[in-house]
């Protein structure tokens, strides 16, 4: 693995390509530390204490820190990913948008145009609201977290984290034309690993008091290893459909019988069913924290982190959105159509409605083993923080979008590698990118 780092400097475009990228996401990390005006920065951070296990939190995670310290990048990047889910969904809905996407280049480029613009609407409501929220918070001590509230400080918020907002989704573009990996992923994945310091810090200061012993430590040292091997071999995992091809005429040549297979990933759906379930489940436990009515903060508290009744609505959650985003995304009927127009065949399935029914059984079961895996690994982080006191969070959603990067991002320099000659990453194994 030394040797491929090596060699990654040795070829001048892959290197100038990654220099890029870190450049970016070292301009980006400035950005996290930069406040916005107007805000007592101590009594905020008190206030994000408390806000663990909410949407705030979980909003927090996705910006890197830059939420709670309300950083000029404190929206982060999830208006660009709301917009861009909004969208692929509205593909499915608005047959306008549905036209445009199949159009080809020219339709997916007037469709991330339009995700821009949502983007933005998108930043200028969440910053509003914030504003809104913010000038209502209240340190421990009762002090406010905005001295001078009113419309000007409402309205230089806006201007800034919706500028903020901007600023990254033009760096993740960049970043994805001129650099290595997905530009947007890459940010996320900066933001989440940017915590991974301060959670070694804490652990080895809790052995050192005696709140955490070394054989714990070392045993969720074991656990987090074995995960992360068990996320990759689940993300890696496929069961791939055997398709034959007749011997056709393709124009004025003749095409023998080939072989080919179909794909279908395990977790098909990706990390937005967490994402999805996260924020429904979270919004009670948001709003709990603005409203002092008795129910509501019961309930909010019913339904944080930890307890029962929250972990059950999870993984129902999950699970209904692994169904449904995996509906919306994969059409069994147009994928065997258009199997059938190009002379194809499942060996033993006739063309048509019985591929259409065989690739829609195949799906509902790897459908229901993703849904079960993710819901595993969600679910993860309230056992090692309620059973082992362990002082961060591992697991979640944070885990899936990290090895995810990970692996793609090392899957596009060990093409490169490859592409030049050059051995990658993994001997005499096969990942994504591999000829």
């Amino acid at each position: 693995m030394i040797e491929a780092f090596q060699n990654i400097f040795k070829i001048p475009e892959l290197k100038k390509k990654v220099l890029f990228s870190l450049a970016m996401l070292a301009v980006y990390r400035v950005g996290c530390h930069i406040p916005t005006p107007g805000i007592d920065a101590q009594a905020l951070s008190q206030f994000f204490k408390a806000a663990q296990g909410t949407l705030l939190g979980m909003f927090d995670m996705f910006s890197g820190g830059a939420l709670e310290k309300l950083t000029v990048f404190a929206l982060g990047i999830m208006p660009y990913i709301s917009s861009s889910i909004i969208f692929q969904l509205l593909t499915v809905v608005l047959p306008a948008v549905e036209k445009l996407s199949k159009e080809g280049d020219a339709g997916r480029k007037k469709i991330i145009q339009y995700t821009r613009y949502g983007t933005i609407v998108l930043a200028v409501v969440q910053a509003f609201g914030i504003s809104i929220g913010l000038e209502a918070m209240r340190g421990p001590a009762g002090e406010l977290v905005v001295p001078n509230p009113g419309w000007s400080f409402r309205l230089m918020t806006v201007i800034t984290l919706t500028a903020g907002t901007a600023f990254i989704m033009w760096l993740g573009e960049q970043m994805s034309e001129k650099g290595i990996g997905n530009g947007i992923s890459l940010i996320i994945f900066a933001g989440i690993v940017a915590r991974i310091p301060n959670a070694i810090g804490n652990s080895f200061r809790l052995v050192k008091t005696g709140e955490l012993s070394l054989f714990v430590l070392i045993l969720i040292a074991a656990v987090m290893f074995a995960v992360i091997a068990a996320v990759v071999f689940m993300e890696r995992g496929q069961r791939r459909i055997p398709i034959h091809y007749a011997k056709r005429v393709v124009g004025l040549k003749t095409v023998g019988a080939q072989s080919s297979h179909l794909p279908l990933k395990v977790n098909m759906a990706g990390v937005i069913p967490p994402i999805f379930a996260s924020s429904i489940i979270m919004f009670p436990a948001t709003v709990g924290n603005f409203i002092d009515v008795p129910w509501v903060q019961a309930a909010s508290k019913q339904l944080a982190p930890g307890k029962l009744l929250y972990e059950i609505l999870f993984v129902a959650f999950i699970v209904f959105f692994c169904y449904f985003y995996t509906a919306v995304t994969f059409n069994p009927v147009d994928v065997a159509d258009n199997i059938k127009k190009q002379g194809g065949y499942v060996p033993g399935i006739r063309p048509g409605k019985e591929t259409s029914d065989f690739l829609d059984a195949v799906l509902t079961k790897l459908t229901f083993a993703g849904a079960i895996y993710i819901s595993a690994v969600c679910v993860l982080p309230s056992i090692l923080i309620g059973k082992f006191n362990l002082p961060f969070y591992f697991g979640g959603t944070s885990l899936l979008i990290a090895v995810g990067v990970g692996m793609d991002t090392l899957a596009q320099i060990e093409a490169h590698l490859i592409t030049r000659s050059y051995e990658g990453f993994m001997k005499g194994v096969r990942i994504q990118g591999r000829r």
